[in-house]
Parts: C-alpha cells; structure tokens; sequence
C-alpha cells in the first residue's frame, strides 16, 4: 500500500523524520518497500489568475493572455492549451524558473509574440506521467502569488508499504496512523464523522439471502447528485499519492474513503436498478460483463449483488457495468457492506482479476467499520457533487458475524518466549494502546480482541504483539546453546552423496523434477499406479503424485531432445508414492535414464546407441559401492512401463529392489518420444546398505584357468549357468566371467553358446591338473543335469 506522509501526519504527527518514521514500522512488522517524492524537482512555480485572452495573430491554435502572477506587473504569455479561459487560477512558471528535466524558463517570442513565463499542466509540473490534456487548473479559492509547491503540500513524500496478508487491518491511513500512535504513545486524531440526516425518505428494499457470506450490508440512496461536478485537486492529488486514477467524483469519493478508512465503497445508478438489491450466490447459467468490460460466467459458489433481473455485481470484487455510475446518473445507490474474508478469498484470482476491493475483503475488513464509511463517503459526495441523502439501511445477521476472541495471555509464556521479563504496566499500556480490553487476572492478561483484528486469536498473537511494540531490537540477544558432538558414521551403509558422485562419475547429470505428475503422463508410464491426486494442485499438469521417478526422467528427456539434445543421460533421487491417502507409501527411490548415443560425438568414437547392458552395467556399478555384488540377482520380469522382453527385476537378498529395462513401446508411442530410452529404478534404503571391507591376503600361489563352453536354449537365463556352475566350482573359485555369448553357424537353431572363463587359486598351495579337471567335470555334468545344456566341442 502507498500513503502520502502528510495524510498521516494529520492523523498523527510524530517528531520524527520520513526515515525514522519508515524504520519504526519496519521494525513493528510493516516492511517499507520505497519511500520517493511525490512530485519532481522544480522552482519558480506560483499561483496566478488570467486576467483575459486572446486569439494569437499569426496562429489559430496559440493564445495570448495576461497573467497576474502577485507580482504587482501583469505578465503577458503565449499559451498553447485549449482549455485556457480568464478568471482561471493556474500554475504559473516565471521567467527564471526551472521545471522537471532541469527546463528553464526564459523570455521568448512565438510567432512574434513575447511571451515571459508559461502555464503549466500536470504533467510539466510531473505530477502525472502521461501528457495532460490541457493546463493545470486550481481552485477559485487559490491564493495568488503563492509558491505553487507550497500551496500544493508537494514536499511530501509517498511510503509504500508491503503488508503481509495478516495485517488487512493497516491497509488505510487510519490503521497506519494506529500502528504508528501506538509506537510513539501519541493520540490519534481522525477526521470528525458525524451521521448524516435523512433529507429524503427514498429508499431502496435490501433482501439477503447469503447471511453466512454478507453478515452486514448497508445501502443507501442518494438523489439529485451532480456527477459532473470537479473533483477537489486536494482530493485528487492525494489519490495520487496513494496510486489510484482520478476517474470522476463519485468514484473518487469512494476510493478515497477506502483508502482512508479501508472500508470498499460500491455506488449503483439507482435508475438501473430494478425491484430491490439481494445479496445471494450465483446461479448457474448467469452471467456479468463488469466495469472493465470483462464478460464472465459465474460460479455457483460466487456471492453476488443482484436485483431482481440479475447479478449487478461480483461481491467484494468488482461491479457490473450495467449498473455503473455514468455521465447521465443523478440518482445512486451506496453499498457499504461486510463480507467475511472465506466468502471473497480466492475468488477474484479464480476469475483472472485482482482488485482493492478483494485485496482487503479476503484479509478481512472490520466489521463495524460499514456505518462510519456510509456517513463519511454521504458528507463527502453532499459536499462535493450536492443532492439529497435517503436513511441508511443497516441489515444484519448478529449470528453470523464475527465473534469477540478472548484470550488469556500468561505472565509465565510471555517471559519464556521472550526471554525477558517486562513491567506488568507496560504490557498492559501496550495491549491497551492497540484497542485491546484487557482486565488482570492472578498475574495474567485477560484479552478481548478489537473488531478490526482478524489476526489476533491466540496467545502466541498476543506476545507478537507486546514484543513488537517494545521493540524487537529491546529484546535480549541469546546465542542458543547445544552440545555438538560428532555423530556416529556406519561405515557400512553408503550415503546418498556417494551414490550421486558414482553416477556423476559414469556420466550422468541430476535431474530435479517435481513430486508431482501430470496424469496423462503417468498413466501412459504405469497405466495401472494408485497414488494420491491433489486437491489443489500446482497447474493441472502437477496433479497426481508421482508413484515412480520414470514419469518425471521420460518428461526431462523429451524436454531435452525438443532442444536439439540428443544424448540424454540423467539420474535422479527422491520419493515415491503409492496407494491412497490413508494407505500411502512413500519410498525413496535412485533412477536414471540413457537414450542416444553411447559415447560423446567424436571421431574415434563409435555411433551406436545405449541398449539395456550399458544402463545395466551403470547399475552394477552402483551395486558394488556396497561390496556386496552377490547379494544382487537380476531376473527376467515384466513391468508396465518396460518392454517385454527386456526388462528385469532386481533383487537383494531374494527381495524385490528395483527395475531396469527398456521403455515399452506402447507408452513410447503415446507420448511422441522420437527415440528409445533405457531406465532403471532401485530402493535407495535397499541400495544404500552394504558391508565394511575386510582384508584378505594375498595368495602367492599361482592362478589356474579354464574356459567353458555351453550349449544351452535361449530360453534358459545365463544366470541359471553362473548360478549352477558357482555352486559345483568348489571353495577355490576365485573369479568367474561371461566372455563369449554367440549364435549362428554351427549352433542350432534356438540354442546359444555361451562361454565362461573360470579362475581358482589356493591360498596356501598350488592345485594340481587333477583336482581342476574333477571341479570342471562336477560342473558339466550338473550343467547337463539341471538346465539340460552340453559342453561344446
């Protein structure tokens, strides 16, 4: 919010400096965002009537007048303006003086016509920051000779305010002045605002049928305005200062009470409304064009302000402009209303829309503020555009609106949370000075809370409270105190950072992507997941949570490849959610993803591309950081986001772990991929286990070797060969390798060969030919035995 400082010092004057004044509500909460002049440098500006006019001679469009500028000497001057005329009173810069952009005044003929000074407009002045359409014209009452920045309070200065959304109760100038009379122990002193008689007994029949959303609604009508009539410049200027456009009176006038008191005014033309005002939610099939020409279909959960032929406006949002006051209205009618912050939160921005009017409602606007608004925005428009003032009429449902809080604040809490013990006087002068009813009671505060204090509604708000206002910077600086002692570091058990180094180290880049999915993606992935769907997402392509990390790589893939980027290889750590609500689970889980090339581009590398070993081997690569390589088994298996025949399950300890393999063909196709890609995911918990390394001598004894080779069906899973020939090698077997896997000539049709190289070796002798030759036997005959496979020739 922005105030210009003079409109404050009337409510309250502190001695203080802008700067000091601007720290202090800093301090208190109300971060000042900027503080800047309200007009731009100039000089030499003073108030001057035209004492007469006249057509310039050798051009249509200039005029020649004689200003009286005090002086004493009348001045003659060439002016350009249309809206020129004697009589008026205007800013004049006299010869010598220096306007905005450092433009100096100095004699001049224009078309041969002396010319000593020049009229100013708004904008030359830099009070407006588009070209005005015509010269600055002044009050009748504006003393001539004056100095123009003096009669104008322009050496002032516009604070802007970010107030947080609790504090809705400072955003006008009588709760800043509040805030900052409390600080500085001062009276507040407002504008003096008495009931306006009923001159007339016109009124207009209000029926509210929404009493939990408008608990309050005040109306009343005001007859024989003129909307014509000028807004005053003092008026407008502090409009200005505050951010808002001068529209026309009645508009203005109702800003302006807002901006003061921080009650949203609405006025209706009476003529256009027909039957009596309802305040209801909207039906279905209704519709608003509002005052911004917008046209918009209305929510059933939307209060509206109708008549009897329909809605007329968004309630606490924006009028309609159907029932707007316009040139020709004489007749209006005044809404002053409350609307409980649930009614209006949410509701402008679900229609697009951000107003004053909804920036206050939703942070809650005091309730007992709709009366004074009515009486002082009545005055004001009297005053200013004449008329007439029918009886206001109050509506209310007392059960619906805000109850009183009370609160009990203990000595005790207040001590400990502020680790500082405070006069019991100062806390109560304290809570007092910030409205509150406070009674003492066995050395607590008993509290009722103002009307205007949404946010005050537990004890922890009261000692927020009484350490602002004491001074956050008056408060005791504790260091906190803690033993640190060096935690305990299993050495078995590998950390997540030296997971991500490892995949860093294969080549790989993290990826980061959001807990949440857009369905359609995660169904194409894993069409049969359960995991939960947000109730208020993100955007509507965030939904769902994620029950894999695949749905979140395959969408950072696509990503990548849209940009040209053609080899993707990207890893990830992070949760994963499965089954509903009251029955989630949430794993933490490693994948990756490859896709492209297998190598960088260059030119001793090869062009082929990443198949399912080469992630499979990354995999391993992982697997081995734990030191346990054998408590791993990859088995053949089907997964709905992987390709039927190949994908694989992992397994620890004979216990599910993880995927890999490649992406389905089915979902590649859904989603438009342009090449394969190549996943695996694995439990980090599971992954991250291992044991601690343990030293083994070396054998001096030389190694012995023997390469096999099997013929077996492609049915049958190395694997199963490794398995069988691990458990018949004996207790010397040292290492054992897959070198060879080969089909074609020379192999039956339906049969591979598959070559493994065994390597044993004694710790405390040399085995002999003749125990090798037993173990090779053992292992043959127990190859043809279970997976009915024969040593190839």
């Amino acid at each position: 919010m922005k105030f210009s400082e003079q409109w404050l010092r009337e409510w309250v004057s502190p001695q203080l400096d802008t700067q000091t004044i601007a720290d202090q509500i800093t301090m208190a909460g109300l971060e000042v965002d900027a503080i800047e002049a309200v007009a731009a440098a100039f000089s030499g500006v003073v108030v001057a009537t035209v004492l007469s006019k006249e057509k310039h001679p050798d051009a249509d469009k200039l005029n020649v007048c004689t200003v009286d500028d005090g002086s004493g000497d009348p001045v003659q001057v060439v002016c350009g303006a249309a809206n020129v005329d004697v009589n008026q009173k205007i800013a004049f810069a006299q010869v010598g003086g220096v306007l905005p952009g450092d433009f100096k005044i100095k004699k001049a003929k224009l078309r041969g016509v002396e010319s000593r000074g020049m009229i100013c407009s708004a904008s030359e002045l830099g009070l407006e920051e588009d070209t005005s359409p015509g010269i600055l014209v002044l009050s009748a009452s504006a003393p001539v000779g004056a100095d123009f920045r003096e009669y104008m309070h322009l050496n002032d200065m516009t604070i802007e305010v970010d107030l947080t959304p609790n504090r809705g109760d400072c955003l006008s100038i009588k709760g800043l002045a509040r805030e900052v009379g409390v600080l500085n122990r001062l009276a507040v002193n407002g504008p003096e605002i008495t009931p306006v008689a009923a001159d007339i007994d016109d009124n207009f029949a209000i029926s509210v049928e929404a009493p939990e959303q408008c608990p309050r609604y005040i109306g009343r009508v005001i007859k024989g305005i003129n909307v014509q009539a000028e807004t005053p410049l003092w008026m407008v200027e502090r409009l200005r200062r505050s951010g808002v456009r001068s529209i026309d009176p009645v508009v203005d006038i109702t800003n302006y009470v807002m901006l003061e008191l921080g009650q949203p005014l609405h006025a209706f033309d009476h003529d256009n409304l027909q039957g009596g005002i309802v305040v209801r939610m909207a039906k279905p099939g209704e519709r608003l064009t509002l005052l911004d020409g917008s046209d918009v279909a209305l929510r059933s959960e939307t209060l509206v302000i109708a008549d009897h032929s329909g809605p007329l406006a968004m309630a606490g949002v924006m009028g309609g402009e159907n029932s707007g006051v316009n040139e020709n209205t004489h007749t209006i009618f005044l809404e002053s209303a409350f609307f409980t912050p649930l009614a209006i939160a949410g509701q402008a921005r679900s229609y697009g829309m951000h107003t004053d009017a909804s920036h206050r409602f939703e942070r809650g606007v005091d309730p007992q503020l709709a009366p004074l608004a009515v009486e002082r925005a009545t005055r004001l428009l009297i005053d200013i555009c004449g008329g007439q003032a029918g009886p206001a009429i109050d509506v209310q449902s007392a059960g619906n609106m805000p109850e009183q809080r009370s609160i009990v604040l203990r000595s005790a809490r207040l001590e400990m949370a502020l680790s500082k013990s405070l006069d019991r006087d100062d806390v109560t002068d304290i809570l007092q000075r910030l409205g509150l009813s406070v009674s003492l009671d066995e050395g607590n505060w008993n509290v009722v809370a103002p009307s205007w204090r949404f946010d005050v509604a537990i004890e922890e708000d009261l000692i927020e409270e009484v350490a602002r206002i004491h001074g956050y910077n008056n408060l005791p600086v504790r260091r906190p105190a803690a033993r640190l002692a060096l935690r305990s570091a299993d050495e078995a058990t590998l950390t997540t950072s030296q997971l991500r180094r490892q995949m860093v180290a294969r080549g790989f880049q993290e990826a980061i992507t959001y807990s949440f999915v857009a369905p359609e993606l995660q169904a194409a992935i894993l069409p049969d997941a359960v995991s939960p769907v947000l109730a208020n997402p993100i955007s509507a392509d965030l939904s769902v949570m994620r029950a894999s990390l695949f749905p979140g790589l395959v969408r950072a893939m696509e990503y990548n490849l849209n940009r040209q980027q053609s080899r993707v290889r990207l890893f990830e750590t992070g949760l994963v959610f499965n089954g509903e609500l009251d029955a989630l689970s949430q794993v933490p889980m490693l994948g990756a993803l490859v896709c492209g090339a297998r190598e960088p581009e260059g030119w001793s590398g090869a062009k082929a591309r990443v198949d399912f070993y080469d992630l499979k081997g990354d995999l391993e690569s992982l697997l081995a950081l734990g030191g346990e390589s054998g408590a791993w088994r990859f088995e053949p298996a089907e997964h709905p986001a992987l390709h039927p025949g190949q994908s694989a399950q992992l397994l620890y300890n004979a216990k599910p772990a993880g995927w890999v393999g490649t992406l389905h063909p089915q979902a590649r196709a859904t989603l438009g991929l342009k090449m394969d890609a190549v996943l695996f995911e694995v439990r980090l918990d599971v992954l991250s286990q291992g044991q601690i390394a343990a030293f083994e001598p070396l054998s001096r004894f030389p190694e012995v070797r023997r390469d096999l080779a099997f013929i077996l069906s492609d049915a049958t899973p190395v694997q199963a060969l490794l398995d069988c020939t691990k458990q018949n090698a004996g207790d010397y077997l040292q290492n054992i390798k897959l070198f060879d896997v080969y089909s074609g000539k020379g192999v039956a049709d339906g049969y591979k060969s598959i070559a493994l190289g065994l390597t044993w070796q004694h710790p405390s002798r040399t085995l002999n030919d003749e125990e090798i030759n037993q173990l090779v036997d053992s292992i043959v005959t127990q190859v043809r035995v279970e997976l009915d496979a024969e040593l190839r020739g």
